[in-house]
C-alpha cells in the first residue's frame, strides 16, 4: 500500500511538472540580474514559427508567382493566436481578404516600411535587447527599426508612427510594455491581418530558460477586433560567439516598387 502511495505521488508529481513547464513563464527560471538588480534580458534574440507569414494556423501554400515554383512558397504553421482565429468584426475580416488578394501591392513590406509591432518579432530576422534602468532598446536588423521602451518617463506618443511609443515597467521576472500611438499603415503579417490606429498592445517579455524568452502581447483594437486577443510564441537566444546583428536595409531593394513609375520613358 505505502508503495502504491509513493508511486502515484510521484506520477502525480511528474504531471503537474509536464503541465506547468509547459506554460509561458511558468518554468521557475530565474534570469540572471542587471546591475539595479532587474532580470536580464540582452542578447539577440529571433523567433522561430511561421507566424511571418500568417499568425493563424495555416497550410503550405505556393507563392505569391508561380513561375518561381517552390521557391517563397508558404510553409505550414499551426499559428500564434491564442484561442484560434483572429476576432475580427465582419468589415474588418473583409478588409483582410482584400488585403490578401491583393499583397503584391499592398503589403507594407514590399516598400521595406518599418515592419510595427508585433510583426518585427517574428519576421525571420533577428533582433537585439539592449537594456539599462532609464530605457531598454529593441533593434531589429530588418529595415534597421529601433524601438525605446521608456521606464521611468512614461508619456503618451507625441505622434502616431510605424512602432508605436512604448512605456515599460517590471512585474517580478517580466518585463510589461504598453504601446499606444501607431500607424494604421503596417500589417500583422503577410496573409493581410491588420488593424486600425487605435491599436494598443500590451507586452510581456521573460526569460524561461538561458537561452529563450517567453513572448506575450495582447491585441486591443475596438475598431478592428470584437475583443482584445493574445499572441504568444518563445524566442531563441543566438549563442554563437560572434552572433551580432547585421545590416538589412532594404530601402534600395525596394527603390523600383516605389518610384519606377516615375523614370522618364525613353522618347520615341
Amino acid at each position: 500500500m505505502n508503495k502504491r502511495w509513493i508511486l502515484s505521488g510521484a506520477v502525480l508529481t511528474a504531471a503537474l511538472f509536464l503541465i506547468a513547464s509547459s506554460v509561458p513563464g511558468q518554468t521557475g527560471y530565474k534570469a540572471p540580474r542587471t546591475p539595479d538588480g532587474k532580470p536580464n534580458l540582452n542578447g539577440i534574440y529571433q523567433a522561430m514559427n511561421t507566424a511571418y507569414w500568417d499568425v493563424e494556423a495555416h497550410p503550405a501554400a505556393p507563392g505569391p508567382m508561380w513561375e518561381l515554383g517552390a521557391q517563397f512558397a508558404v510553409p505550414a504553421g499551426l499559428g500564434i493566436v491564442e484561442g484560434g482565429a483572429i476576432p475580427y468584426k465582419p468589415e474588418a475580416l473583409a478588409k483582410k481578404k482584400e488585403n490578401f488578394a491583393n499583397r503584391m501591392k499592398l503589403d507594407p513590406e514590399i516598400k521595406c516600411y518599418l515592419p510595427g509591432v508585433p510583426r518585427a518579432m517574428y519576421m525571420p530576422y533577428p533582433l537585439q535587447i539592449i537594456q539599462n534602468p532609464k530605457w531598454i532598446m529593441i533593434i531589429h536588423e530588418y529595415a534597421g527599426a529601433v524601438r525605446t521602451i521608456y521606464m521611468d518617463n512614461h508619456t503618451e506618443a507625441p505622434a502616431d508612427s510605424w512602432m508605436g511609443w512604448s512605456n515599460g515597467k517590471w512585474e517580478g521576472e517580466t518585463l510589461v510594455v504598453d504601446t499606444t500611438g501607431y500607424l494604421d499603415s503596417t500589417w500583422f503579417d503577410r496573409a493581410g491581418n491588420h488593424h486600425s490606429d487605435a491599436l494598443h498592445t500590451i507586452e510581456r517579455i521573460s526569460a524561461r530558460s538561458a537561452e529563450t524568452l517567453n513572448y506575450e502581447i495582447t491585441i486591443e483594437d475596438p475598431n478592428t477586433f470584437t475583443r482584445t486577443w493574445k499572441m504568444s510564441f518563445p524566442l531563441y537566444k543566438h549563442v554563437e560567439p560572434n552572433a551580432q546583428l547585421t545590416e538589412y536595409r532594404c530601402v534600395e531593394f525596394s527603390e523600383e516598387v516605389i518610384y519606377g513609375h516615375l523614370k522618364k520613358k525613353a522618347s520615341e
